[in-house]
């Protein structure tokens, strides 16, 4: 096993296009990575880098000790998995599972015993003498799978394997992935476009745009504390809730004003952000999580409460999304902007906007009457309140994004 690292790699094709900008990434030994990110933000491009199937066009890709610039993929001591299974269709499971064992020239019973280990490990043992065309998806990708395992290999590098999946099996897939990990503790990268895979799986995730790292943390922690809005919207489903606001103060105690609501914002939410009174008498973008809201009659006390009419109700079992409109326009920002092309892909239109007002989602207990068309009483967790430079994007009291507003700073005042 080996930890692996990419310091100030770039990717630029044909016509000057950057497919990857300066990519600066540590991923410990035995760590499981996610690469995470919308259509053409680089990941894939990027994983490619690691394994050798992509030259790079400036920086330096190491694997353990070694600079790997100028090595060929064989040589790289990694394993691929790839969402098309990249199966020999005229093997059987056993021999596709020792192909690439066969042509390392490794004997025939020890290819036999790893072999025997993989299949047993994946519940693959009574499939060994089926040829691909008789294997479902899911099992096809479990071959796929323990093809790299039996390399035992530095480092597995997977690129959406789990895409061709429909979403039950991929759920059980997820979390076979998770125990695979677990016992082997081999150093994975791994890519996906599904921000809830790259949560449920990522010991750590790294999120990219436009070629270009945003924030790298635990799942947890990009939940919690997203450095732009550009994280904000894309960790978390449903997405994020924004609004330009006003942080004002009266009689001693702040508050965040917006389409004719006004929340308390709590003593301790204010001081573990220092920034963030710089701000009071100015405009911000206010971010709310969905799950940070709750039904009146269910929430907590010191919750702070709205009044909105219900648009359309999703009942989902163990909990209902209230979707709802604001008497405030959808925000405008690159980040957000960004955002909605990237749903629009991939869920297509989105639900009609009324008079250009914001569309907004609460996640409330299932025990919630509310219906379409009704008024409801929502609670708001003021302590959970995220906010955002109008200007920036840039999480206000963030310790990154302090960084990256000193960084800004110093280079405006270089004398030109």
């Amino acid at each position: 096993m080996a930890g692996i690292a990419l310091e100030s790699v770039d990717k630029v094709y044909a016509g000057g296009v950057k497919a990857v900008d300066g990519l600066d990434l540590e991923i410990a030994d035995g760590e499981f990575m996610v690469l995470v990110g919308p259509s053409g933000c680089g990941k894939s491009t990027a994983l490619r880098m690691i394994a050798g199937l992509e030259e790079i066009s400036g920086g330096t890709v190491s694997i353990g000790d070694r600079v790997v610039n100028d090595l060929a993929p064989k040589d790289r001591d990694i394993a691929m998995v790839f969402q098309n299974y990249a199966l020999y269709p005229h093997m059987t499971v056993e021999q596709n599972l020792a192909f690439g064992l066969k042509l390392r020239g490794v004997p025939k019973e020890e290819r036999r015993k790893k072999v025997l280990e993989a299949a047993k490990m994946l519940g693959l043992e009574q499939y060994l003498d089926r040829k691909p065309a008789a294997l479902s998806g899911g099992q096809r990708q479990r071959v796929a799978m323990g093809r790299a395992i039996v390399r035992q290999p530095q480092a597995f590098l997977m690129d959406e394997p789990l895409s061709n999946l429909d979403a039950k099996l991929r759920v059980s897939m997820r979390a076979s992935l998770s125990q695979l990990h677990a016992s082997l503790g081999v150093t994975t990268v791994y890519v996906t476009h599904d921000q809830v895979e790259a949560m449920t799986l990522g010991t750590r995730v790294c999120v990219l745009r436009e070629g270009k790292l945003q924030q790298v943390d635990t799942p947890q922690r990009l939940f919690d504390h997203p450095v732009n809005l550009f994280v904000a919207g894309f960790i978390g489903s449903p997405a994020m809730n924004f609004v330009e606001a006003e942080l004002v103060t009266a009689d001693g105690a702040t508050r965040v004003e917006f389409a004719g609501f006004s929340l308390p914002v709590p003593d301790e939410l204010l001081a573990g952000r220092e920034s963030l009174e710089a701000y009071i008498g100015k405009k911000i973008i206010l971010g709310i999580r969905p799950s940070d809201f709750e039904d009146s009659g269910h929430a907590k006390e010191d919750w702070a409460p709205i009044t909105v009419t219900s648009s359309v109700t999703e009942e989902l079992g163990s909990e209902i999304n209230v979707i709802f409109t604001i008497d405030a326009p959808p925000v405008e920002h690159k980040d957000t902007a960004d955002l909605a092309e990237d749903a629009a892909e991939g869920e297509g239109d989105a639900i009609p906007l009324t008079d250009n007002k914001a569309l907004w989602t609460a996640r409330v207990n299932s025990r919630s009457h509310v219906r379409p068309g009704q008024t409801v009483d929502l609670a708001i967790d003021t302590t959970r309140l995220h906010f955002f430079d109008p200007a920036s994007g840039l999480a206000i009291g963030h310790e990154a994004a302090k960084n990256v507003v000193a960084a800004t700073d110093v280079e405006d005042d270089v004398p030109a």
